[in-house]
């Protein structure tokens, strides 16, 4: 990258170089031949005068004081009447005659290139004399313009390698110099490895992308590092949790073989049909948490009556409770996978019939003054279409409560806490993580807290369908067992 940068910055300012030399020679060129010029029609102008002032046959003398300009008076066949420089046998003028009044200019001394130059730079003009028609012509040697330019000229073809050079060299030097923290930020990121994924990078206080970039690296491998933490946790945690089933189907499965009776494999049967069940729901989990870490559930949407799906969960619930179960239910339509939030219900509901002590408590209500839900702290996705209000579920129990510092935990994957901390009587501790998943997807919120009586309250808030296609309520469905 050093030598790229170097090399990129050296052909640009060779090609700026280049352009600006030209510009410069283009300039003092035109500049010098302008003056020069100017010099050239001051002395013409100033002979004509003088012959038409002396009206004289004495022509020589009307051109006399030229200094370093050439003045020839020509006759109206080329012959040279009269010159300042007898030396100069060429004549400066070839043009032809010019009426008195008519004027000529040498157009930029007959310049090709930049220091390609005339001789003399010539102005001519017509005069009339006693003895007929004349031309005036001034001549200015162009030596010192032409050597001018050239000294400039060779200047900069003899300087600008030079200074090629030695901008490159500073460039190098500058730009190596700037580089030197990504190279140790690289060097360190290399020297990481997933056993010291503690390990950060030197954050330079430059204030600029630099400092920007060691920020970002670090956030990337605290990122790493979390994952990485997750990962062997999430690893540790499904290995134990498998273990203890397999264990037992082992160890029952041994014992059976070993009774050639048959009469232990009878007395085992449901004990290990049980632990094979669990393991079965224990996978089944753990795979719904891989598609969620990996690339998100698959959920297949529709109008749903959330209430109806209660209804049965419900009628499940109390086939099997030993507790009494109180509901409310309020009719209610929702957008969702009818199959993802079963799951839901049907998680909740084990989890309080699970932890309550004589009863369960469930209501389902709607708030249509919550617009988009803000009151319940639902966050309304951009594609979730106009809302008119919330529905709002909760199931309480009469168990443990849940202290305001595991509120949040419990919904953290294999977390159990105390009073329920048996595999036998409690779940693997991925329901609820599940749980919330599925409601963040559906736009919703799912919290733990403590309802007014103190009972455990969890509480799920979901928007509800815009009003065009929700169904006439029928009053509330109150239910008791």
């Amino acid at each position: 990258m050093r030598k790229q940068a170097v090399l990129a910055a050296v052909l640009t300012m060779t090609v700026v170089l280049a352009l600006a030399g030209i510009v410069l020679l283009s300039v003092l060129r035109s500049s010098l031949l302008d003056n020069a010029r100017e010099l050239a029609l001051q002395r013409r102008d100033t002979v004509v005068e003088q012959i038409r002032e002396n009206d004289s046959e004495d022509l020589a003398g009307d051109i006399q004081g030229s200094g370093t300009q050439v003045t020839q008076i020509l006759a109206a066949d080329g012959t040279v009447l009269a010159t300042t420089d007898e030396s100069l046998s060429d004549v400066l003028y070839d043009g032809g005659p010019l009426a008195p009044g008519q004027s000529y200019e040498s157009d930029r001394a007959g310049l090709i290139g930049i220091v390609d130059f005339d001789d003399y730079l010539v102005t001519a003009q017509g005069v009339a004399t006693p003895n007929g028609d004349v031309v005036v012509v001034v001549g200015v040697p162009t030596a010192i313009e032409r050597d001018a330019v050239s000294t400039v000229g060779w200047f900069l073809i003899g300087g600008v390698p030079v200074l090629l050079a030695l901008a490159g060299g500073l460039i190098w030097f500058l730009v190596g110099r700037a580089l030197r923290p990504v190279e140790r930020i690289r060097a360190t990121v290399a020297g990481i490895s997933h056993q010291h994924l503690d390990e950060r990078v030197e954050v330079p206080p430059t204030g600029d992308e630099i400092e920007r970039l060691a920020a970002t690296m670090n956030d990337m491998l605290a990122r790493l590092e979390t994952a990485d933490a997750a990962q062997r946790r999430f690893i540790t945690d499904a290995s134990h949790e498998l273990r203890s089933p397999l264990a037992t189907l082992t160890t029952g499965l041994d014992i059976a073989v070993a009774d050639p009776s048959g009469t232990t494999w009878h007395d085992t049967t449901d004990m290990l049909q049980t632990q094979a069940r669990r393991m079965g729901y224990l996978v089944e989990d753990l795979l719904t948490l891989a598609k969620i870490d990996d690339a998100g559930l698959r959920f297949v949407m529709a109008d749903v009556d959330l209430d109806d799906l209660l209804h049965e969960e419900l009628t499940r619930l109390r086939a099997v409770s030993r507790h009494t179960v109180h509901a409310n239910i309020t009719p209610a339509r929702i957008t969702g996978d009818p199959n993802r939030l079963v799951q839901v219900i049907r998680n909740l509901l084990t989890n309080a019939e699970r932890h309550a002590a004589t009863t369960v408590n469930i209501s389902l209500t709607t708030d249509t003054g919550t617009g988009t839900g803000t009151d319940t702290g639902i966050g309304i996705g951009p594609d979730s279409g106009p809302q008119t209000g919330t529905v709002i579920l909760q199931i309480d129990n009469d168990g443990d409560t849940i202290a305001a510092a595991d509120r949040e935990r419990v919904f953290e994957r294999f977390v159990r806490l105390d009073a329920s901390r048996t595999r036998e009587s409690g779940g693997s501790g991925l329901g609820l993580a599940i749980s919330r998943e599925i409601i963040r997807a559906h736009a919703g919120t799912i919290t733990s807290t403590t309802s007014p009586e103190g009972l455990t309250r969890f509480k799920v808030a979901l928007p509800l369908q815009s009003s065009a296609s929700t169904t006439e309520p029928s009053g509330p469905r109150r239910e008791n067992s």
